[in-house]
């Protein structure tokens, strides 16, 4: 089995597929079109901005499978911002990966994930002496240290476990679908019924923030390209793997929210984080409410576990290369996987969990993990400039166009929406120079 760095090339095609839809189809689906339709009040302005998500994510995969290709190796934007820019900006991505990019995004599908079991099995929260809100971060600690466990156990196990969670998945959202849509229990005309909407700079400023929770439930379009180093055939493998994937769900994701809306008028899923549940009670009948939101709950399964395999490899990487804990670059010797990254994500998702309440993770997501794919993207055109390439996207240069150009719009707008989490974002972001100049004199790189 072909190694790099004390990682085995074991993934193909359908395993790395599966962990680009499984990265993506996470909590946001399930949680945010409540929380965003109270901002928008507005069905089909909803549902054209979940299109755009997707186009924006679809153009990112194109520039992020040329990207792909080239470094095959695993870190992701770590590694793409240090080979194209500076070692500096690579580390400032992996910093923030640690504590926004993959921890924070595990810490919100646990938290997702115990919303739905709670509305299903309510008694769950009735333990005499404890707080319901205080029992819902336990279960999502329980759930987090579960995974974490699995994964520690290798990648070929794990990535078996993430195939059967994923198709499941899949599965799970296309006979909600099918099956929703298929009822006479919904109104089509709660897509028409709307409050004006203002396309004012107000009006704008609230489109920004909506696409920066879009795009956050979008994120994953690019998680083949963290574990290149584990993948056959990189050169084929990860550009097919990320179109393959986002393409996928893109599709869920629009088949989801007509079926939201088709169930529910916008007063109705207004500001409600398991929508996915009520709308399934309105169409199915409370009988079945408790067994489909149990199997969506299920469904958050998948991300957390996906999510647990990729970011351990970006902290992996920077402590090879001397900009991390020495530790944290090494590799079980027998299972093959980096346990020391993998058991402090799993701590810091677990702070996370006790820290915040889910619509300040998700503003904070948004802003934080929209900063550094821009780089990346614009790092395409350099490339092209460098060196002969295994792989180039059709569609040059209105792919990388594409994205840059809307994420720099969603950034702007929605840090006119909401400063304070966007700004607590940018200074995660600034207290990672000094730490790189800290690791940087204290912190030898590993040997290949």
């Amino acid at each position: 089995m072909n190694k790099l760095n004390g990682l085995e090339r074991r993934l193909g095609l359908f395993p790395l597929t599966n962990i680009v839809i499984a990265n993506m189809i996470g909590a946001g689906i399930f949680t945010t079109s409540g929380l965003l339709m109270e901002q928008l009040r507005h069905p089909l302005l909803l549902l054209g901005l979940w299109a755009a998500g997707g186009l924006i994510a679809l153009a990112g995969a194109f520039a992020y499978s040329e990207l792909g290709a080239a470094y095959p190796q695993a870190g992701g934007e770590y590694l793409f911002l240090s080979r194209l820019y500076h070692p500096l900006l690579g580390f400032l991505s992996g910093w923030v990966s640690f504590f926004v990019g993959f921890s924070a995004p595990i810490a919100a599908s646990a938290i997702g994930m115990t919303e739905y079991l709670a509305r299903a099995f309510p008694e769950i929260l009735a333990v005499p002496g404890i707080p319901g809100g205080l029992l819902k971060k336990i279960y999502a600690l329980l759930a987090i240290l579960l995974f974490t466990l699995l994964h520690l156990q290798g990648l070929r196990w794990g990535a078996r476990v993430q195939n059967v969670l994923t198709g499941l998945k899949v599965g799970l959202i296309a006979a909600l679908i099918i099956a929703g849509l298929t009822r006479s229990g919904g109104d089509w005309s709660h897509f028409a019924a709307a409050e004006p909407f203002r396309f004012d700079l107000g009006g704008w400023k609230v489109i920004g923030l909506s696409l920066m929770w879009i795009m956050f439930s979008y994120s994953g379009w690019n998680a083949a390209a963290y574990i290149g180093s584990e993948v056959r055939n990189p050169g084929r493998n990860i550009p097919r793997s990320l179109l393959l994937g986002t393409g996928m769900v893109i599709l869920l994701y629009a088949g989801l929210n007509i079926f939201y809306v088709y169930a529910l008028p916008a007063a109705g899923m207004s500001g409600v984080i398991p929508v996915g549940s009520l709308a399934a009670g309105r169409l199915f009948g409370a009988s079945s409410t408790k067994l489909i939101t149990l199997l969506i709950a299920f469904a958050q399964f998948s991300s957390l576990s996906a999510f647990i395999i990729l970011g351990p490899r970006v902290y992996y990487s920077m402590a090879r290369d001397g900009l991390f804990f020495k530790k944290v670059a090494e590799v079980h010797p027998k299972r093959r996987v980096p346990s020391t990254s993998i058991l402090l994500q799993a701590g810091i998702a677990g702070a996370i969990v006790l820290s915040g309440s889910f619509d300040q993770i998700l503003t904070y997501m948004g802003f934080s993990l929209g900063l550094f794919p821009l780089l990346a993207v614009l790092g395409v055109f350099i490339l092209r400039r460098r060196k002969e390439l295994p792989y180039r996207m059709p569609g040059f240069p209105v792919f990388p166009l594409i994205y840059l150009l809307a994420g720099v719009s969603i950034l702007v707008l929605g840090f006119m929406e909401r400063p304070v989490p966007s700004s607590i974002a940018l200074l995660t972001v600034a207290l990672g120079v000094p730490a790189y100049f800290i690791f940087r004199g204290t912190t030898a790189p590993s040997k290949p």
